[in-house]
């Protein structure tokens, strides 16, 4: 297990840490928003569900994307706006989908995916079908109004759905603090009546807290069920650069996190052949999926009309 869970934290650490290289060439086509530091949250989650169980993510959508099993070479070619990407190089990073493996799509505007996946899980139980929806949104999202409403609807109709809240403290770069008059996110969802549960960033934990919801949904069990996980970003909110000298947050506020990174913790727990077998599989992959993108062709102009209502 301890293999399986470092192989995808590494996985995702390393794809971003490449894209963050790549970018200022103007190669990659979209803005991207980074999941350093994050992918614990990611990882937890989607290790306890099946392939055939739903995601909906949010613009920073790398590390959900690549924890569900995601097609990393045409996430890849998506963000070089290459036809062969998952959205056929129309969306970029905000958009990744991956319909196959589970993953309904991102979306670049803040909470959209929350009535989406509410909708999808509203279909999964009048289909009396065994899947478990996840939907991940950030901190940010809680202050939109489609958060209470969808709330309000999944607890109202006992949907099979877990809520993931990506708490990294900030939108943008305004701190939860500033932003609510009171900043308890779990409590807010508590008023509703479903199950709530503040966690960290532990990989093992979260593995943990959330496989227990799955299992009492996936045996006939009601939901929704409701976590808040505290996490933090490391790079700027868009951009590949740190941004500590911005004047919203310190880098101290930072380094506490950094010193609890949950990539180093799991690559410390293994043998150092494992590791670096495991390391050597990852970094060809990565280097094949951007040798894909590089080589794949740009979407011809006929491909604006396809995919469209009108």
């Amino acid at each position: 297990m301890i293999a399986k869970f470092y192989e995808s934290l590494y996985r995702i650490r390393r794809v971003e840490e490449e894209v963050a290289k790549v970018y200022p060439t103007d190669k990659i086509k979209s803005p991207v928003h980074l999941s350093i530091g994050q992918e614990a949250v990611a990882v937890g989650v989607c290790e306890a569900l099946r392939p055939d169980d739903i995601v909906f993510i949010t613009y920073r959508s790398h590390a959900g994307y690549i924890a569900k099993g995601g097609n990393l070479k045409a996430m890849i070619a998506e963000l070089y706006g290459k036809v062969t990407g998952s959205a056929k190089g129309k969306g970029g990073s905000m958009h990744l989908v991956d319909v196959a493996n589970g993953i309904m799509g991102a979306s670049a505007v803040v909470g959209t995916t929350i009535a989406n996946s509410i909708g999808y899980a509203y279909g999964v139980k009048l289909k009396k079908q065994n899947n478990i929806v996840v939907c991940f949104f950030g901190d940010g999202a809680t202050d939109e109004g489609v958060f209470y409403e969808s709330m309000n609807f999944a607890a109202l109709k006992q949907l099979p759905i877990i809520f993931v809240c990506e708490n990294n403290g900030y939108a943008i770069h305004t701190a939860q603090a500033k932003r609510q008059a009171v900043p308890d996110i779990a409590a807010k969802a508590a008023i509703f009546g479903m199950p709530i549960e503040r966690l960290g960033d532990d990989v093992l934990h979260l593995y943990e807290r959330i496989s227990t919801a799955v299992e009492t949904l996936r045996s006939g069990g009601t939901g929704p069920f409701f976590f808040e996980c505290e996490t933090y970003r490391w790079k700027e909110h868009v951009g590949p650069s740190e941004d500590y000298n911005a004047g919203y947050r310190a880098r101290t506020e930072a380094e506490p996190w950094m010193q609890q990174d949950q990539v180093q913790k799991f690559a410390m727990r293994l043998d150092p052949q494992q590791r670096q077998q495991i390391e050597q599989a990852v970094e060809i992959e990565i280097a094949e999926a951007f040798e894909f993108a590089e080589n794949s062709p740009f979407p011809p102009d006929a491909e604006l009309y396809d995919g469209v209502f009108a």
